[in-house]
């Protein structure tokens, strides 16, 4: 594994050149054809600067040099919205860029995956710690099958399912299918955001790493560790010791500890999170230092949609907290499993007794999206043009605090280090 990062300084686009083009030295890749999977644009990063030197490095020694974008069950990136995320125009793409292919994971169309094998109910059982146990179909994009090798390429955050992201998440669930994306978003669900966020070694990192030892590619990692755009970090090499220096890296830099909790949270969201579904990190990463019957404000006036593929889902079943699915899981059990995940993650940690929920804090939307549908979801309304973001600004001894760019640090609270 080549690497290298920094607390308190970016690395130069010289010090990036260098360690991808050392690590990419290393695996070998002459006359291969390669296959870098990369995140949407929900996700932070340089891709332009990342997108470039790949190719400066990979362009003329190997076969076949394609880009394929891990969506997970997001919407198809447009060709418009790739050149951006890439940093290249159309021209570009024409001429330097001739040889390399883009492709959006399109999960939806029939015929795009194949089936891997099956990680059986005995096998998920051990994984899951016992909460489990059923067989399940291990499927992904079929692409992963026409390359000599698969190069993950993307950022790495403390993350609300999984503990932290990247490595292994790029293929599960970022180019699988829906059955291993249920049940492991599940599995973290029922585990509790609150439990398993910022964490490295979880039960669903053993599910989707079970899961990616599959795939008969061989596999290798680029993982950046980044705060917004800027790169902190960069490590390039086999897939797991390659994860677990970008984790290391990321636990001291995207984590902020806290002495005390705080009773309001203004999370501002920026524009690369378009629906509730992505925007919901505004949560997930401040629910640890919220106090018990504070609030979180999602502040996003960009945002109209709930979520642009599962909104009709949740329109039905609304935010609710994990128990309120358990207890009643007859009624539950037949919805998409990830659908009913992120409802929880959302809604947070809380009880439901005698038929009454109770969740621990109040989440409030101050978005584009009508009140009237916010509180058919089961959450709370606010008005974004009654927001003043300034007036929430430097009043943490209040216990108010403002959060101008949410969704990627996570907040957490220094009782809980130990």
């Amino acid at each position: 594994m080549i690497g290298q990062g920094f607390l308190q300084r970016t690395l130069t686009e010289e010090e990036t050149r260098d360690i991808l083009f050392r690590g990419f030295e290393n695996a070998r890749l002459q006359d291969q054809r390669v296959l870098i999977i990369i995140p949407d644009s929900t996700r932070s990063g340089p891709m332009p600067l990342m997108f470039r030197l790949i190719h400066e490095a990979l362009g003329d020694k190997v076969k076949q040099l394609d880009f394929l974008i891990a969506l997970g069950t997001h919407q198809p990136m447009s060709r418009q919205a790739i050149l951006k995320h890439l940093g290249v125009t159309e021209a570009e793409m024409a001429d330097q860029y001739a040889n390399v292919r883009i492709f959006n994971h399109e999960w939806a169309q029939p015929g795009v995956f194949t089936t891997l094998g099956v990680i059986t109910a005995q096998e998920l059982s051990s994984l899951s710690d016992g909460l489990f146990s059923m067989d399940v179909p291990v499927r992904i994009n079929r692409m992963v099958l026409d390359y000599d090798r698969l190069i993950v390429c993307g950022p790495v955050f403390p993350h609300e399912v999984v503990g932290f992201s990247g490595g292994n998440k790029y293929f599960f669930p970022g180019i699988g299918g829906s059955e291993i994306i249920n049940v492991s978003h599940w599995l973290g669900a029922v585990l509790t955001s609150y439990a398993i966020i910022g964490i490295r070694e979880t039960p669903v990192r053993a599910l989707i790493d079970r899961a990616a030892s599959l795939i008969p590619t061989p596999t290798m990692l680029v993982a950046e560790v980044v705060q917004g755009d800027d790169l902190h970090g960069l490590y390039v090499g086999e897939m797991r010791p390659t994860w677990e220096a970008a984790v290391a890296l990321s636990a001291q830099l995207n984590i902020i500890w806290v002495d005390k909790p705080f009773k309001q949270v203004l999370s501002i969201m920026p524009t690369l999170y378009d629906d509730i579904w992505t925007a919901a990190k505004g949560m997930y990463k401040l629910e640890p230092v919220i106090a018990d019957g504070g609030e979180v404000i999602i502040y996003a006036p960009h945002i109209t949609e709930i979520s642009y593929t599962h909104g009709k889902i949740l329109d039905e079943i609304g935010y609710h907290v994990r128990d309120y699915f358990l207890k009643q899981w007859d009624k539950f059990k037949d919805y998409p499993w990830g659908v009913l995940a992120h409802s929880t993650h959302l809604k947070g940690m809380g009880t439901y007794e005698d038929g009454v929920e109770k969740p621990r804090i109040q989440v409030t939307l101050a978005t584009g999206i009508p009140e009237e549908r916010v509180r058919k979801v089961n959450l709370n309304y606010r008005d974004p043009a009654t927001i003043h973001p300034e007036d929430f600004a430097n009043r943490e001894e209040e216990g108010i605090l403002l959060v101008p760019h949410a969704g990627e640090m996570l907040y957490r609270l220094r009782e809980d280090s130990g």
